[in-house]
């Protein structure tokens, strides 16, 4: 590159030569010259303002700081309160809890059974004004109450055990009427035969009724005989578990077969006279171990469990 210098104090026109390497080194310069004075224009920007404007921005960052914290306190103190009123609440429950099962194992005859009685709800003492729990505090309580919690709820399901295998107890005896009448007409034990007009073994009891009265299973179980006997005529007998059998005998129609399961009120048969029979009734009886016992000592609660829903 070539620069023409003209002034009038020169006597003629000077000429001047710049190369590559002149540029590279006037573009060094004036970066080092840069850099320079912003380092100089940095550091005193920075002793001023720290002489000057650093208690200014301190005192704005210690209010923001102050003013953080204590929202942050009281997020926490608002949680914990609320933890706390929740706490406070499942107590209550667990009480509830303690009463309920209380009541269960009144009304439903059945205790417990691990040795511990319900504590009772006598409460007293002098007043306390409650105080903020910490966090500590409030865990602690949490983990007490999960314990009682954890009780009651082993409690209340041992008490739902009993009750359930006393439910299925009570569904397999036969505590029902198979049917809706009377059966004092012929008795369980010895009696006048009415054809031989003989003393003989009345091994069941009779419901006398009319022909087509359904004939109702008086307990849940299984149907193992189905058959036409020569004394019984149309025959169903249930097995109801533990050596414990019903037998219905001279129905007119049979809705069951063996193998079948009946629940305690189905519908099995029809009252008929077929068999041995002066005219339609149901015979009936229960056997323990095959060996015939009297219907009356449970049917009887047919009877009582009839007058309390009357009574009701």
């Amino acid at each position: 590159m070539h620069i023409i210098l003209v002034s009038d104090r020169l006597a003629t026109a000077k000429t001047i030569t710049l190369t590559g390497r002149h540029l590279l080194l006037a573009g060094a310069t004036l970066m080092v010259l840069v850099l320079g004075l912003s380092t100089l224009f940095s550091y005193v920007t920075v002793r001023h303002a720290a002489e000057i404007r650093l208690p200014f921005l301190q005192d704005i960052v210690r209010a923001v700081s102050i003013e953080e914290t204590q929202k942050s306190r009281e997020f926490v103190r608002e949680n914990i309160n609320a933890m706390a009123v929740r706490l406070g609440q499942m107590q209550a429950q667990l009480m509830r809890l303690d009463s309920l099962s209380e009541r269960i194992s009144a009304l439903s005859g059945v205790k417990p059974g691990d040795g511990r009685e319900l504590v009772k709800d006598g409460r007293g003492g002098p007043l306390i004004q409650p105080h903020s729990l910490s966090a500590a505090e409030l865990s602690s309580a949490l983990d007490a109450l999960s314990r009682q919690v954890d009780a009651r709820s082993d409690t209340l399901s041992l008490l739902e055990s009993q009750l359930l295998e006393e439910r299925v107890k009570k569904s397999l005896l036969p505590t029902s009427l198979p049917v809706a009448a009377q059966w004092n007409a012929s008795g369980f034990g010895w009696r006048v035969d009415p054809f031989t007009g003989e003393a003989a073994m009345h091994e069941g009891v009779d419901f006398p009724s009319d022909v087509g009265t359904p004939i109702k299973a008086a307990a849940a179980g299984i149907v193992i005989d189905v058959e036409r006997h020569p004394e019984y005529g149309n025959l169903i007998e249930i097995d109801h578990g533990n050596g414990l059998t019903t037998r219905y005998a001279h129905s007119s129609k049979v809705f069951v077969k063996a193998g079948e399961f009946v629940r305690r009120g189905q519908k099995i048969a029809e009252v008929g006279t077929t068999g041995r029979s002066t005219g339609p009734h149901l015979h009936f009886e229960v056997r323990v171990n095959g060996v015939a016992q009297n219907p009356n000592r449970f049917l009887q609660q047919a009877l009582t469990d009839k007058a309390k829903v009357a009574r009701r």
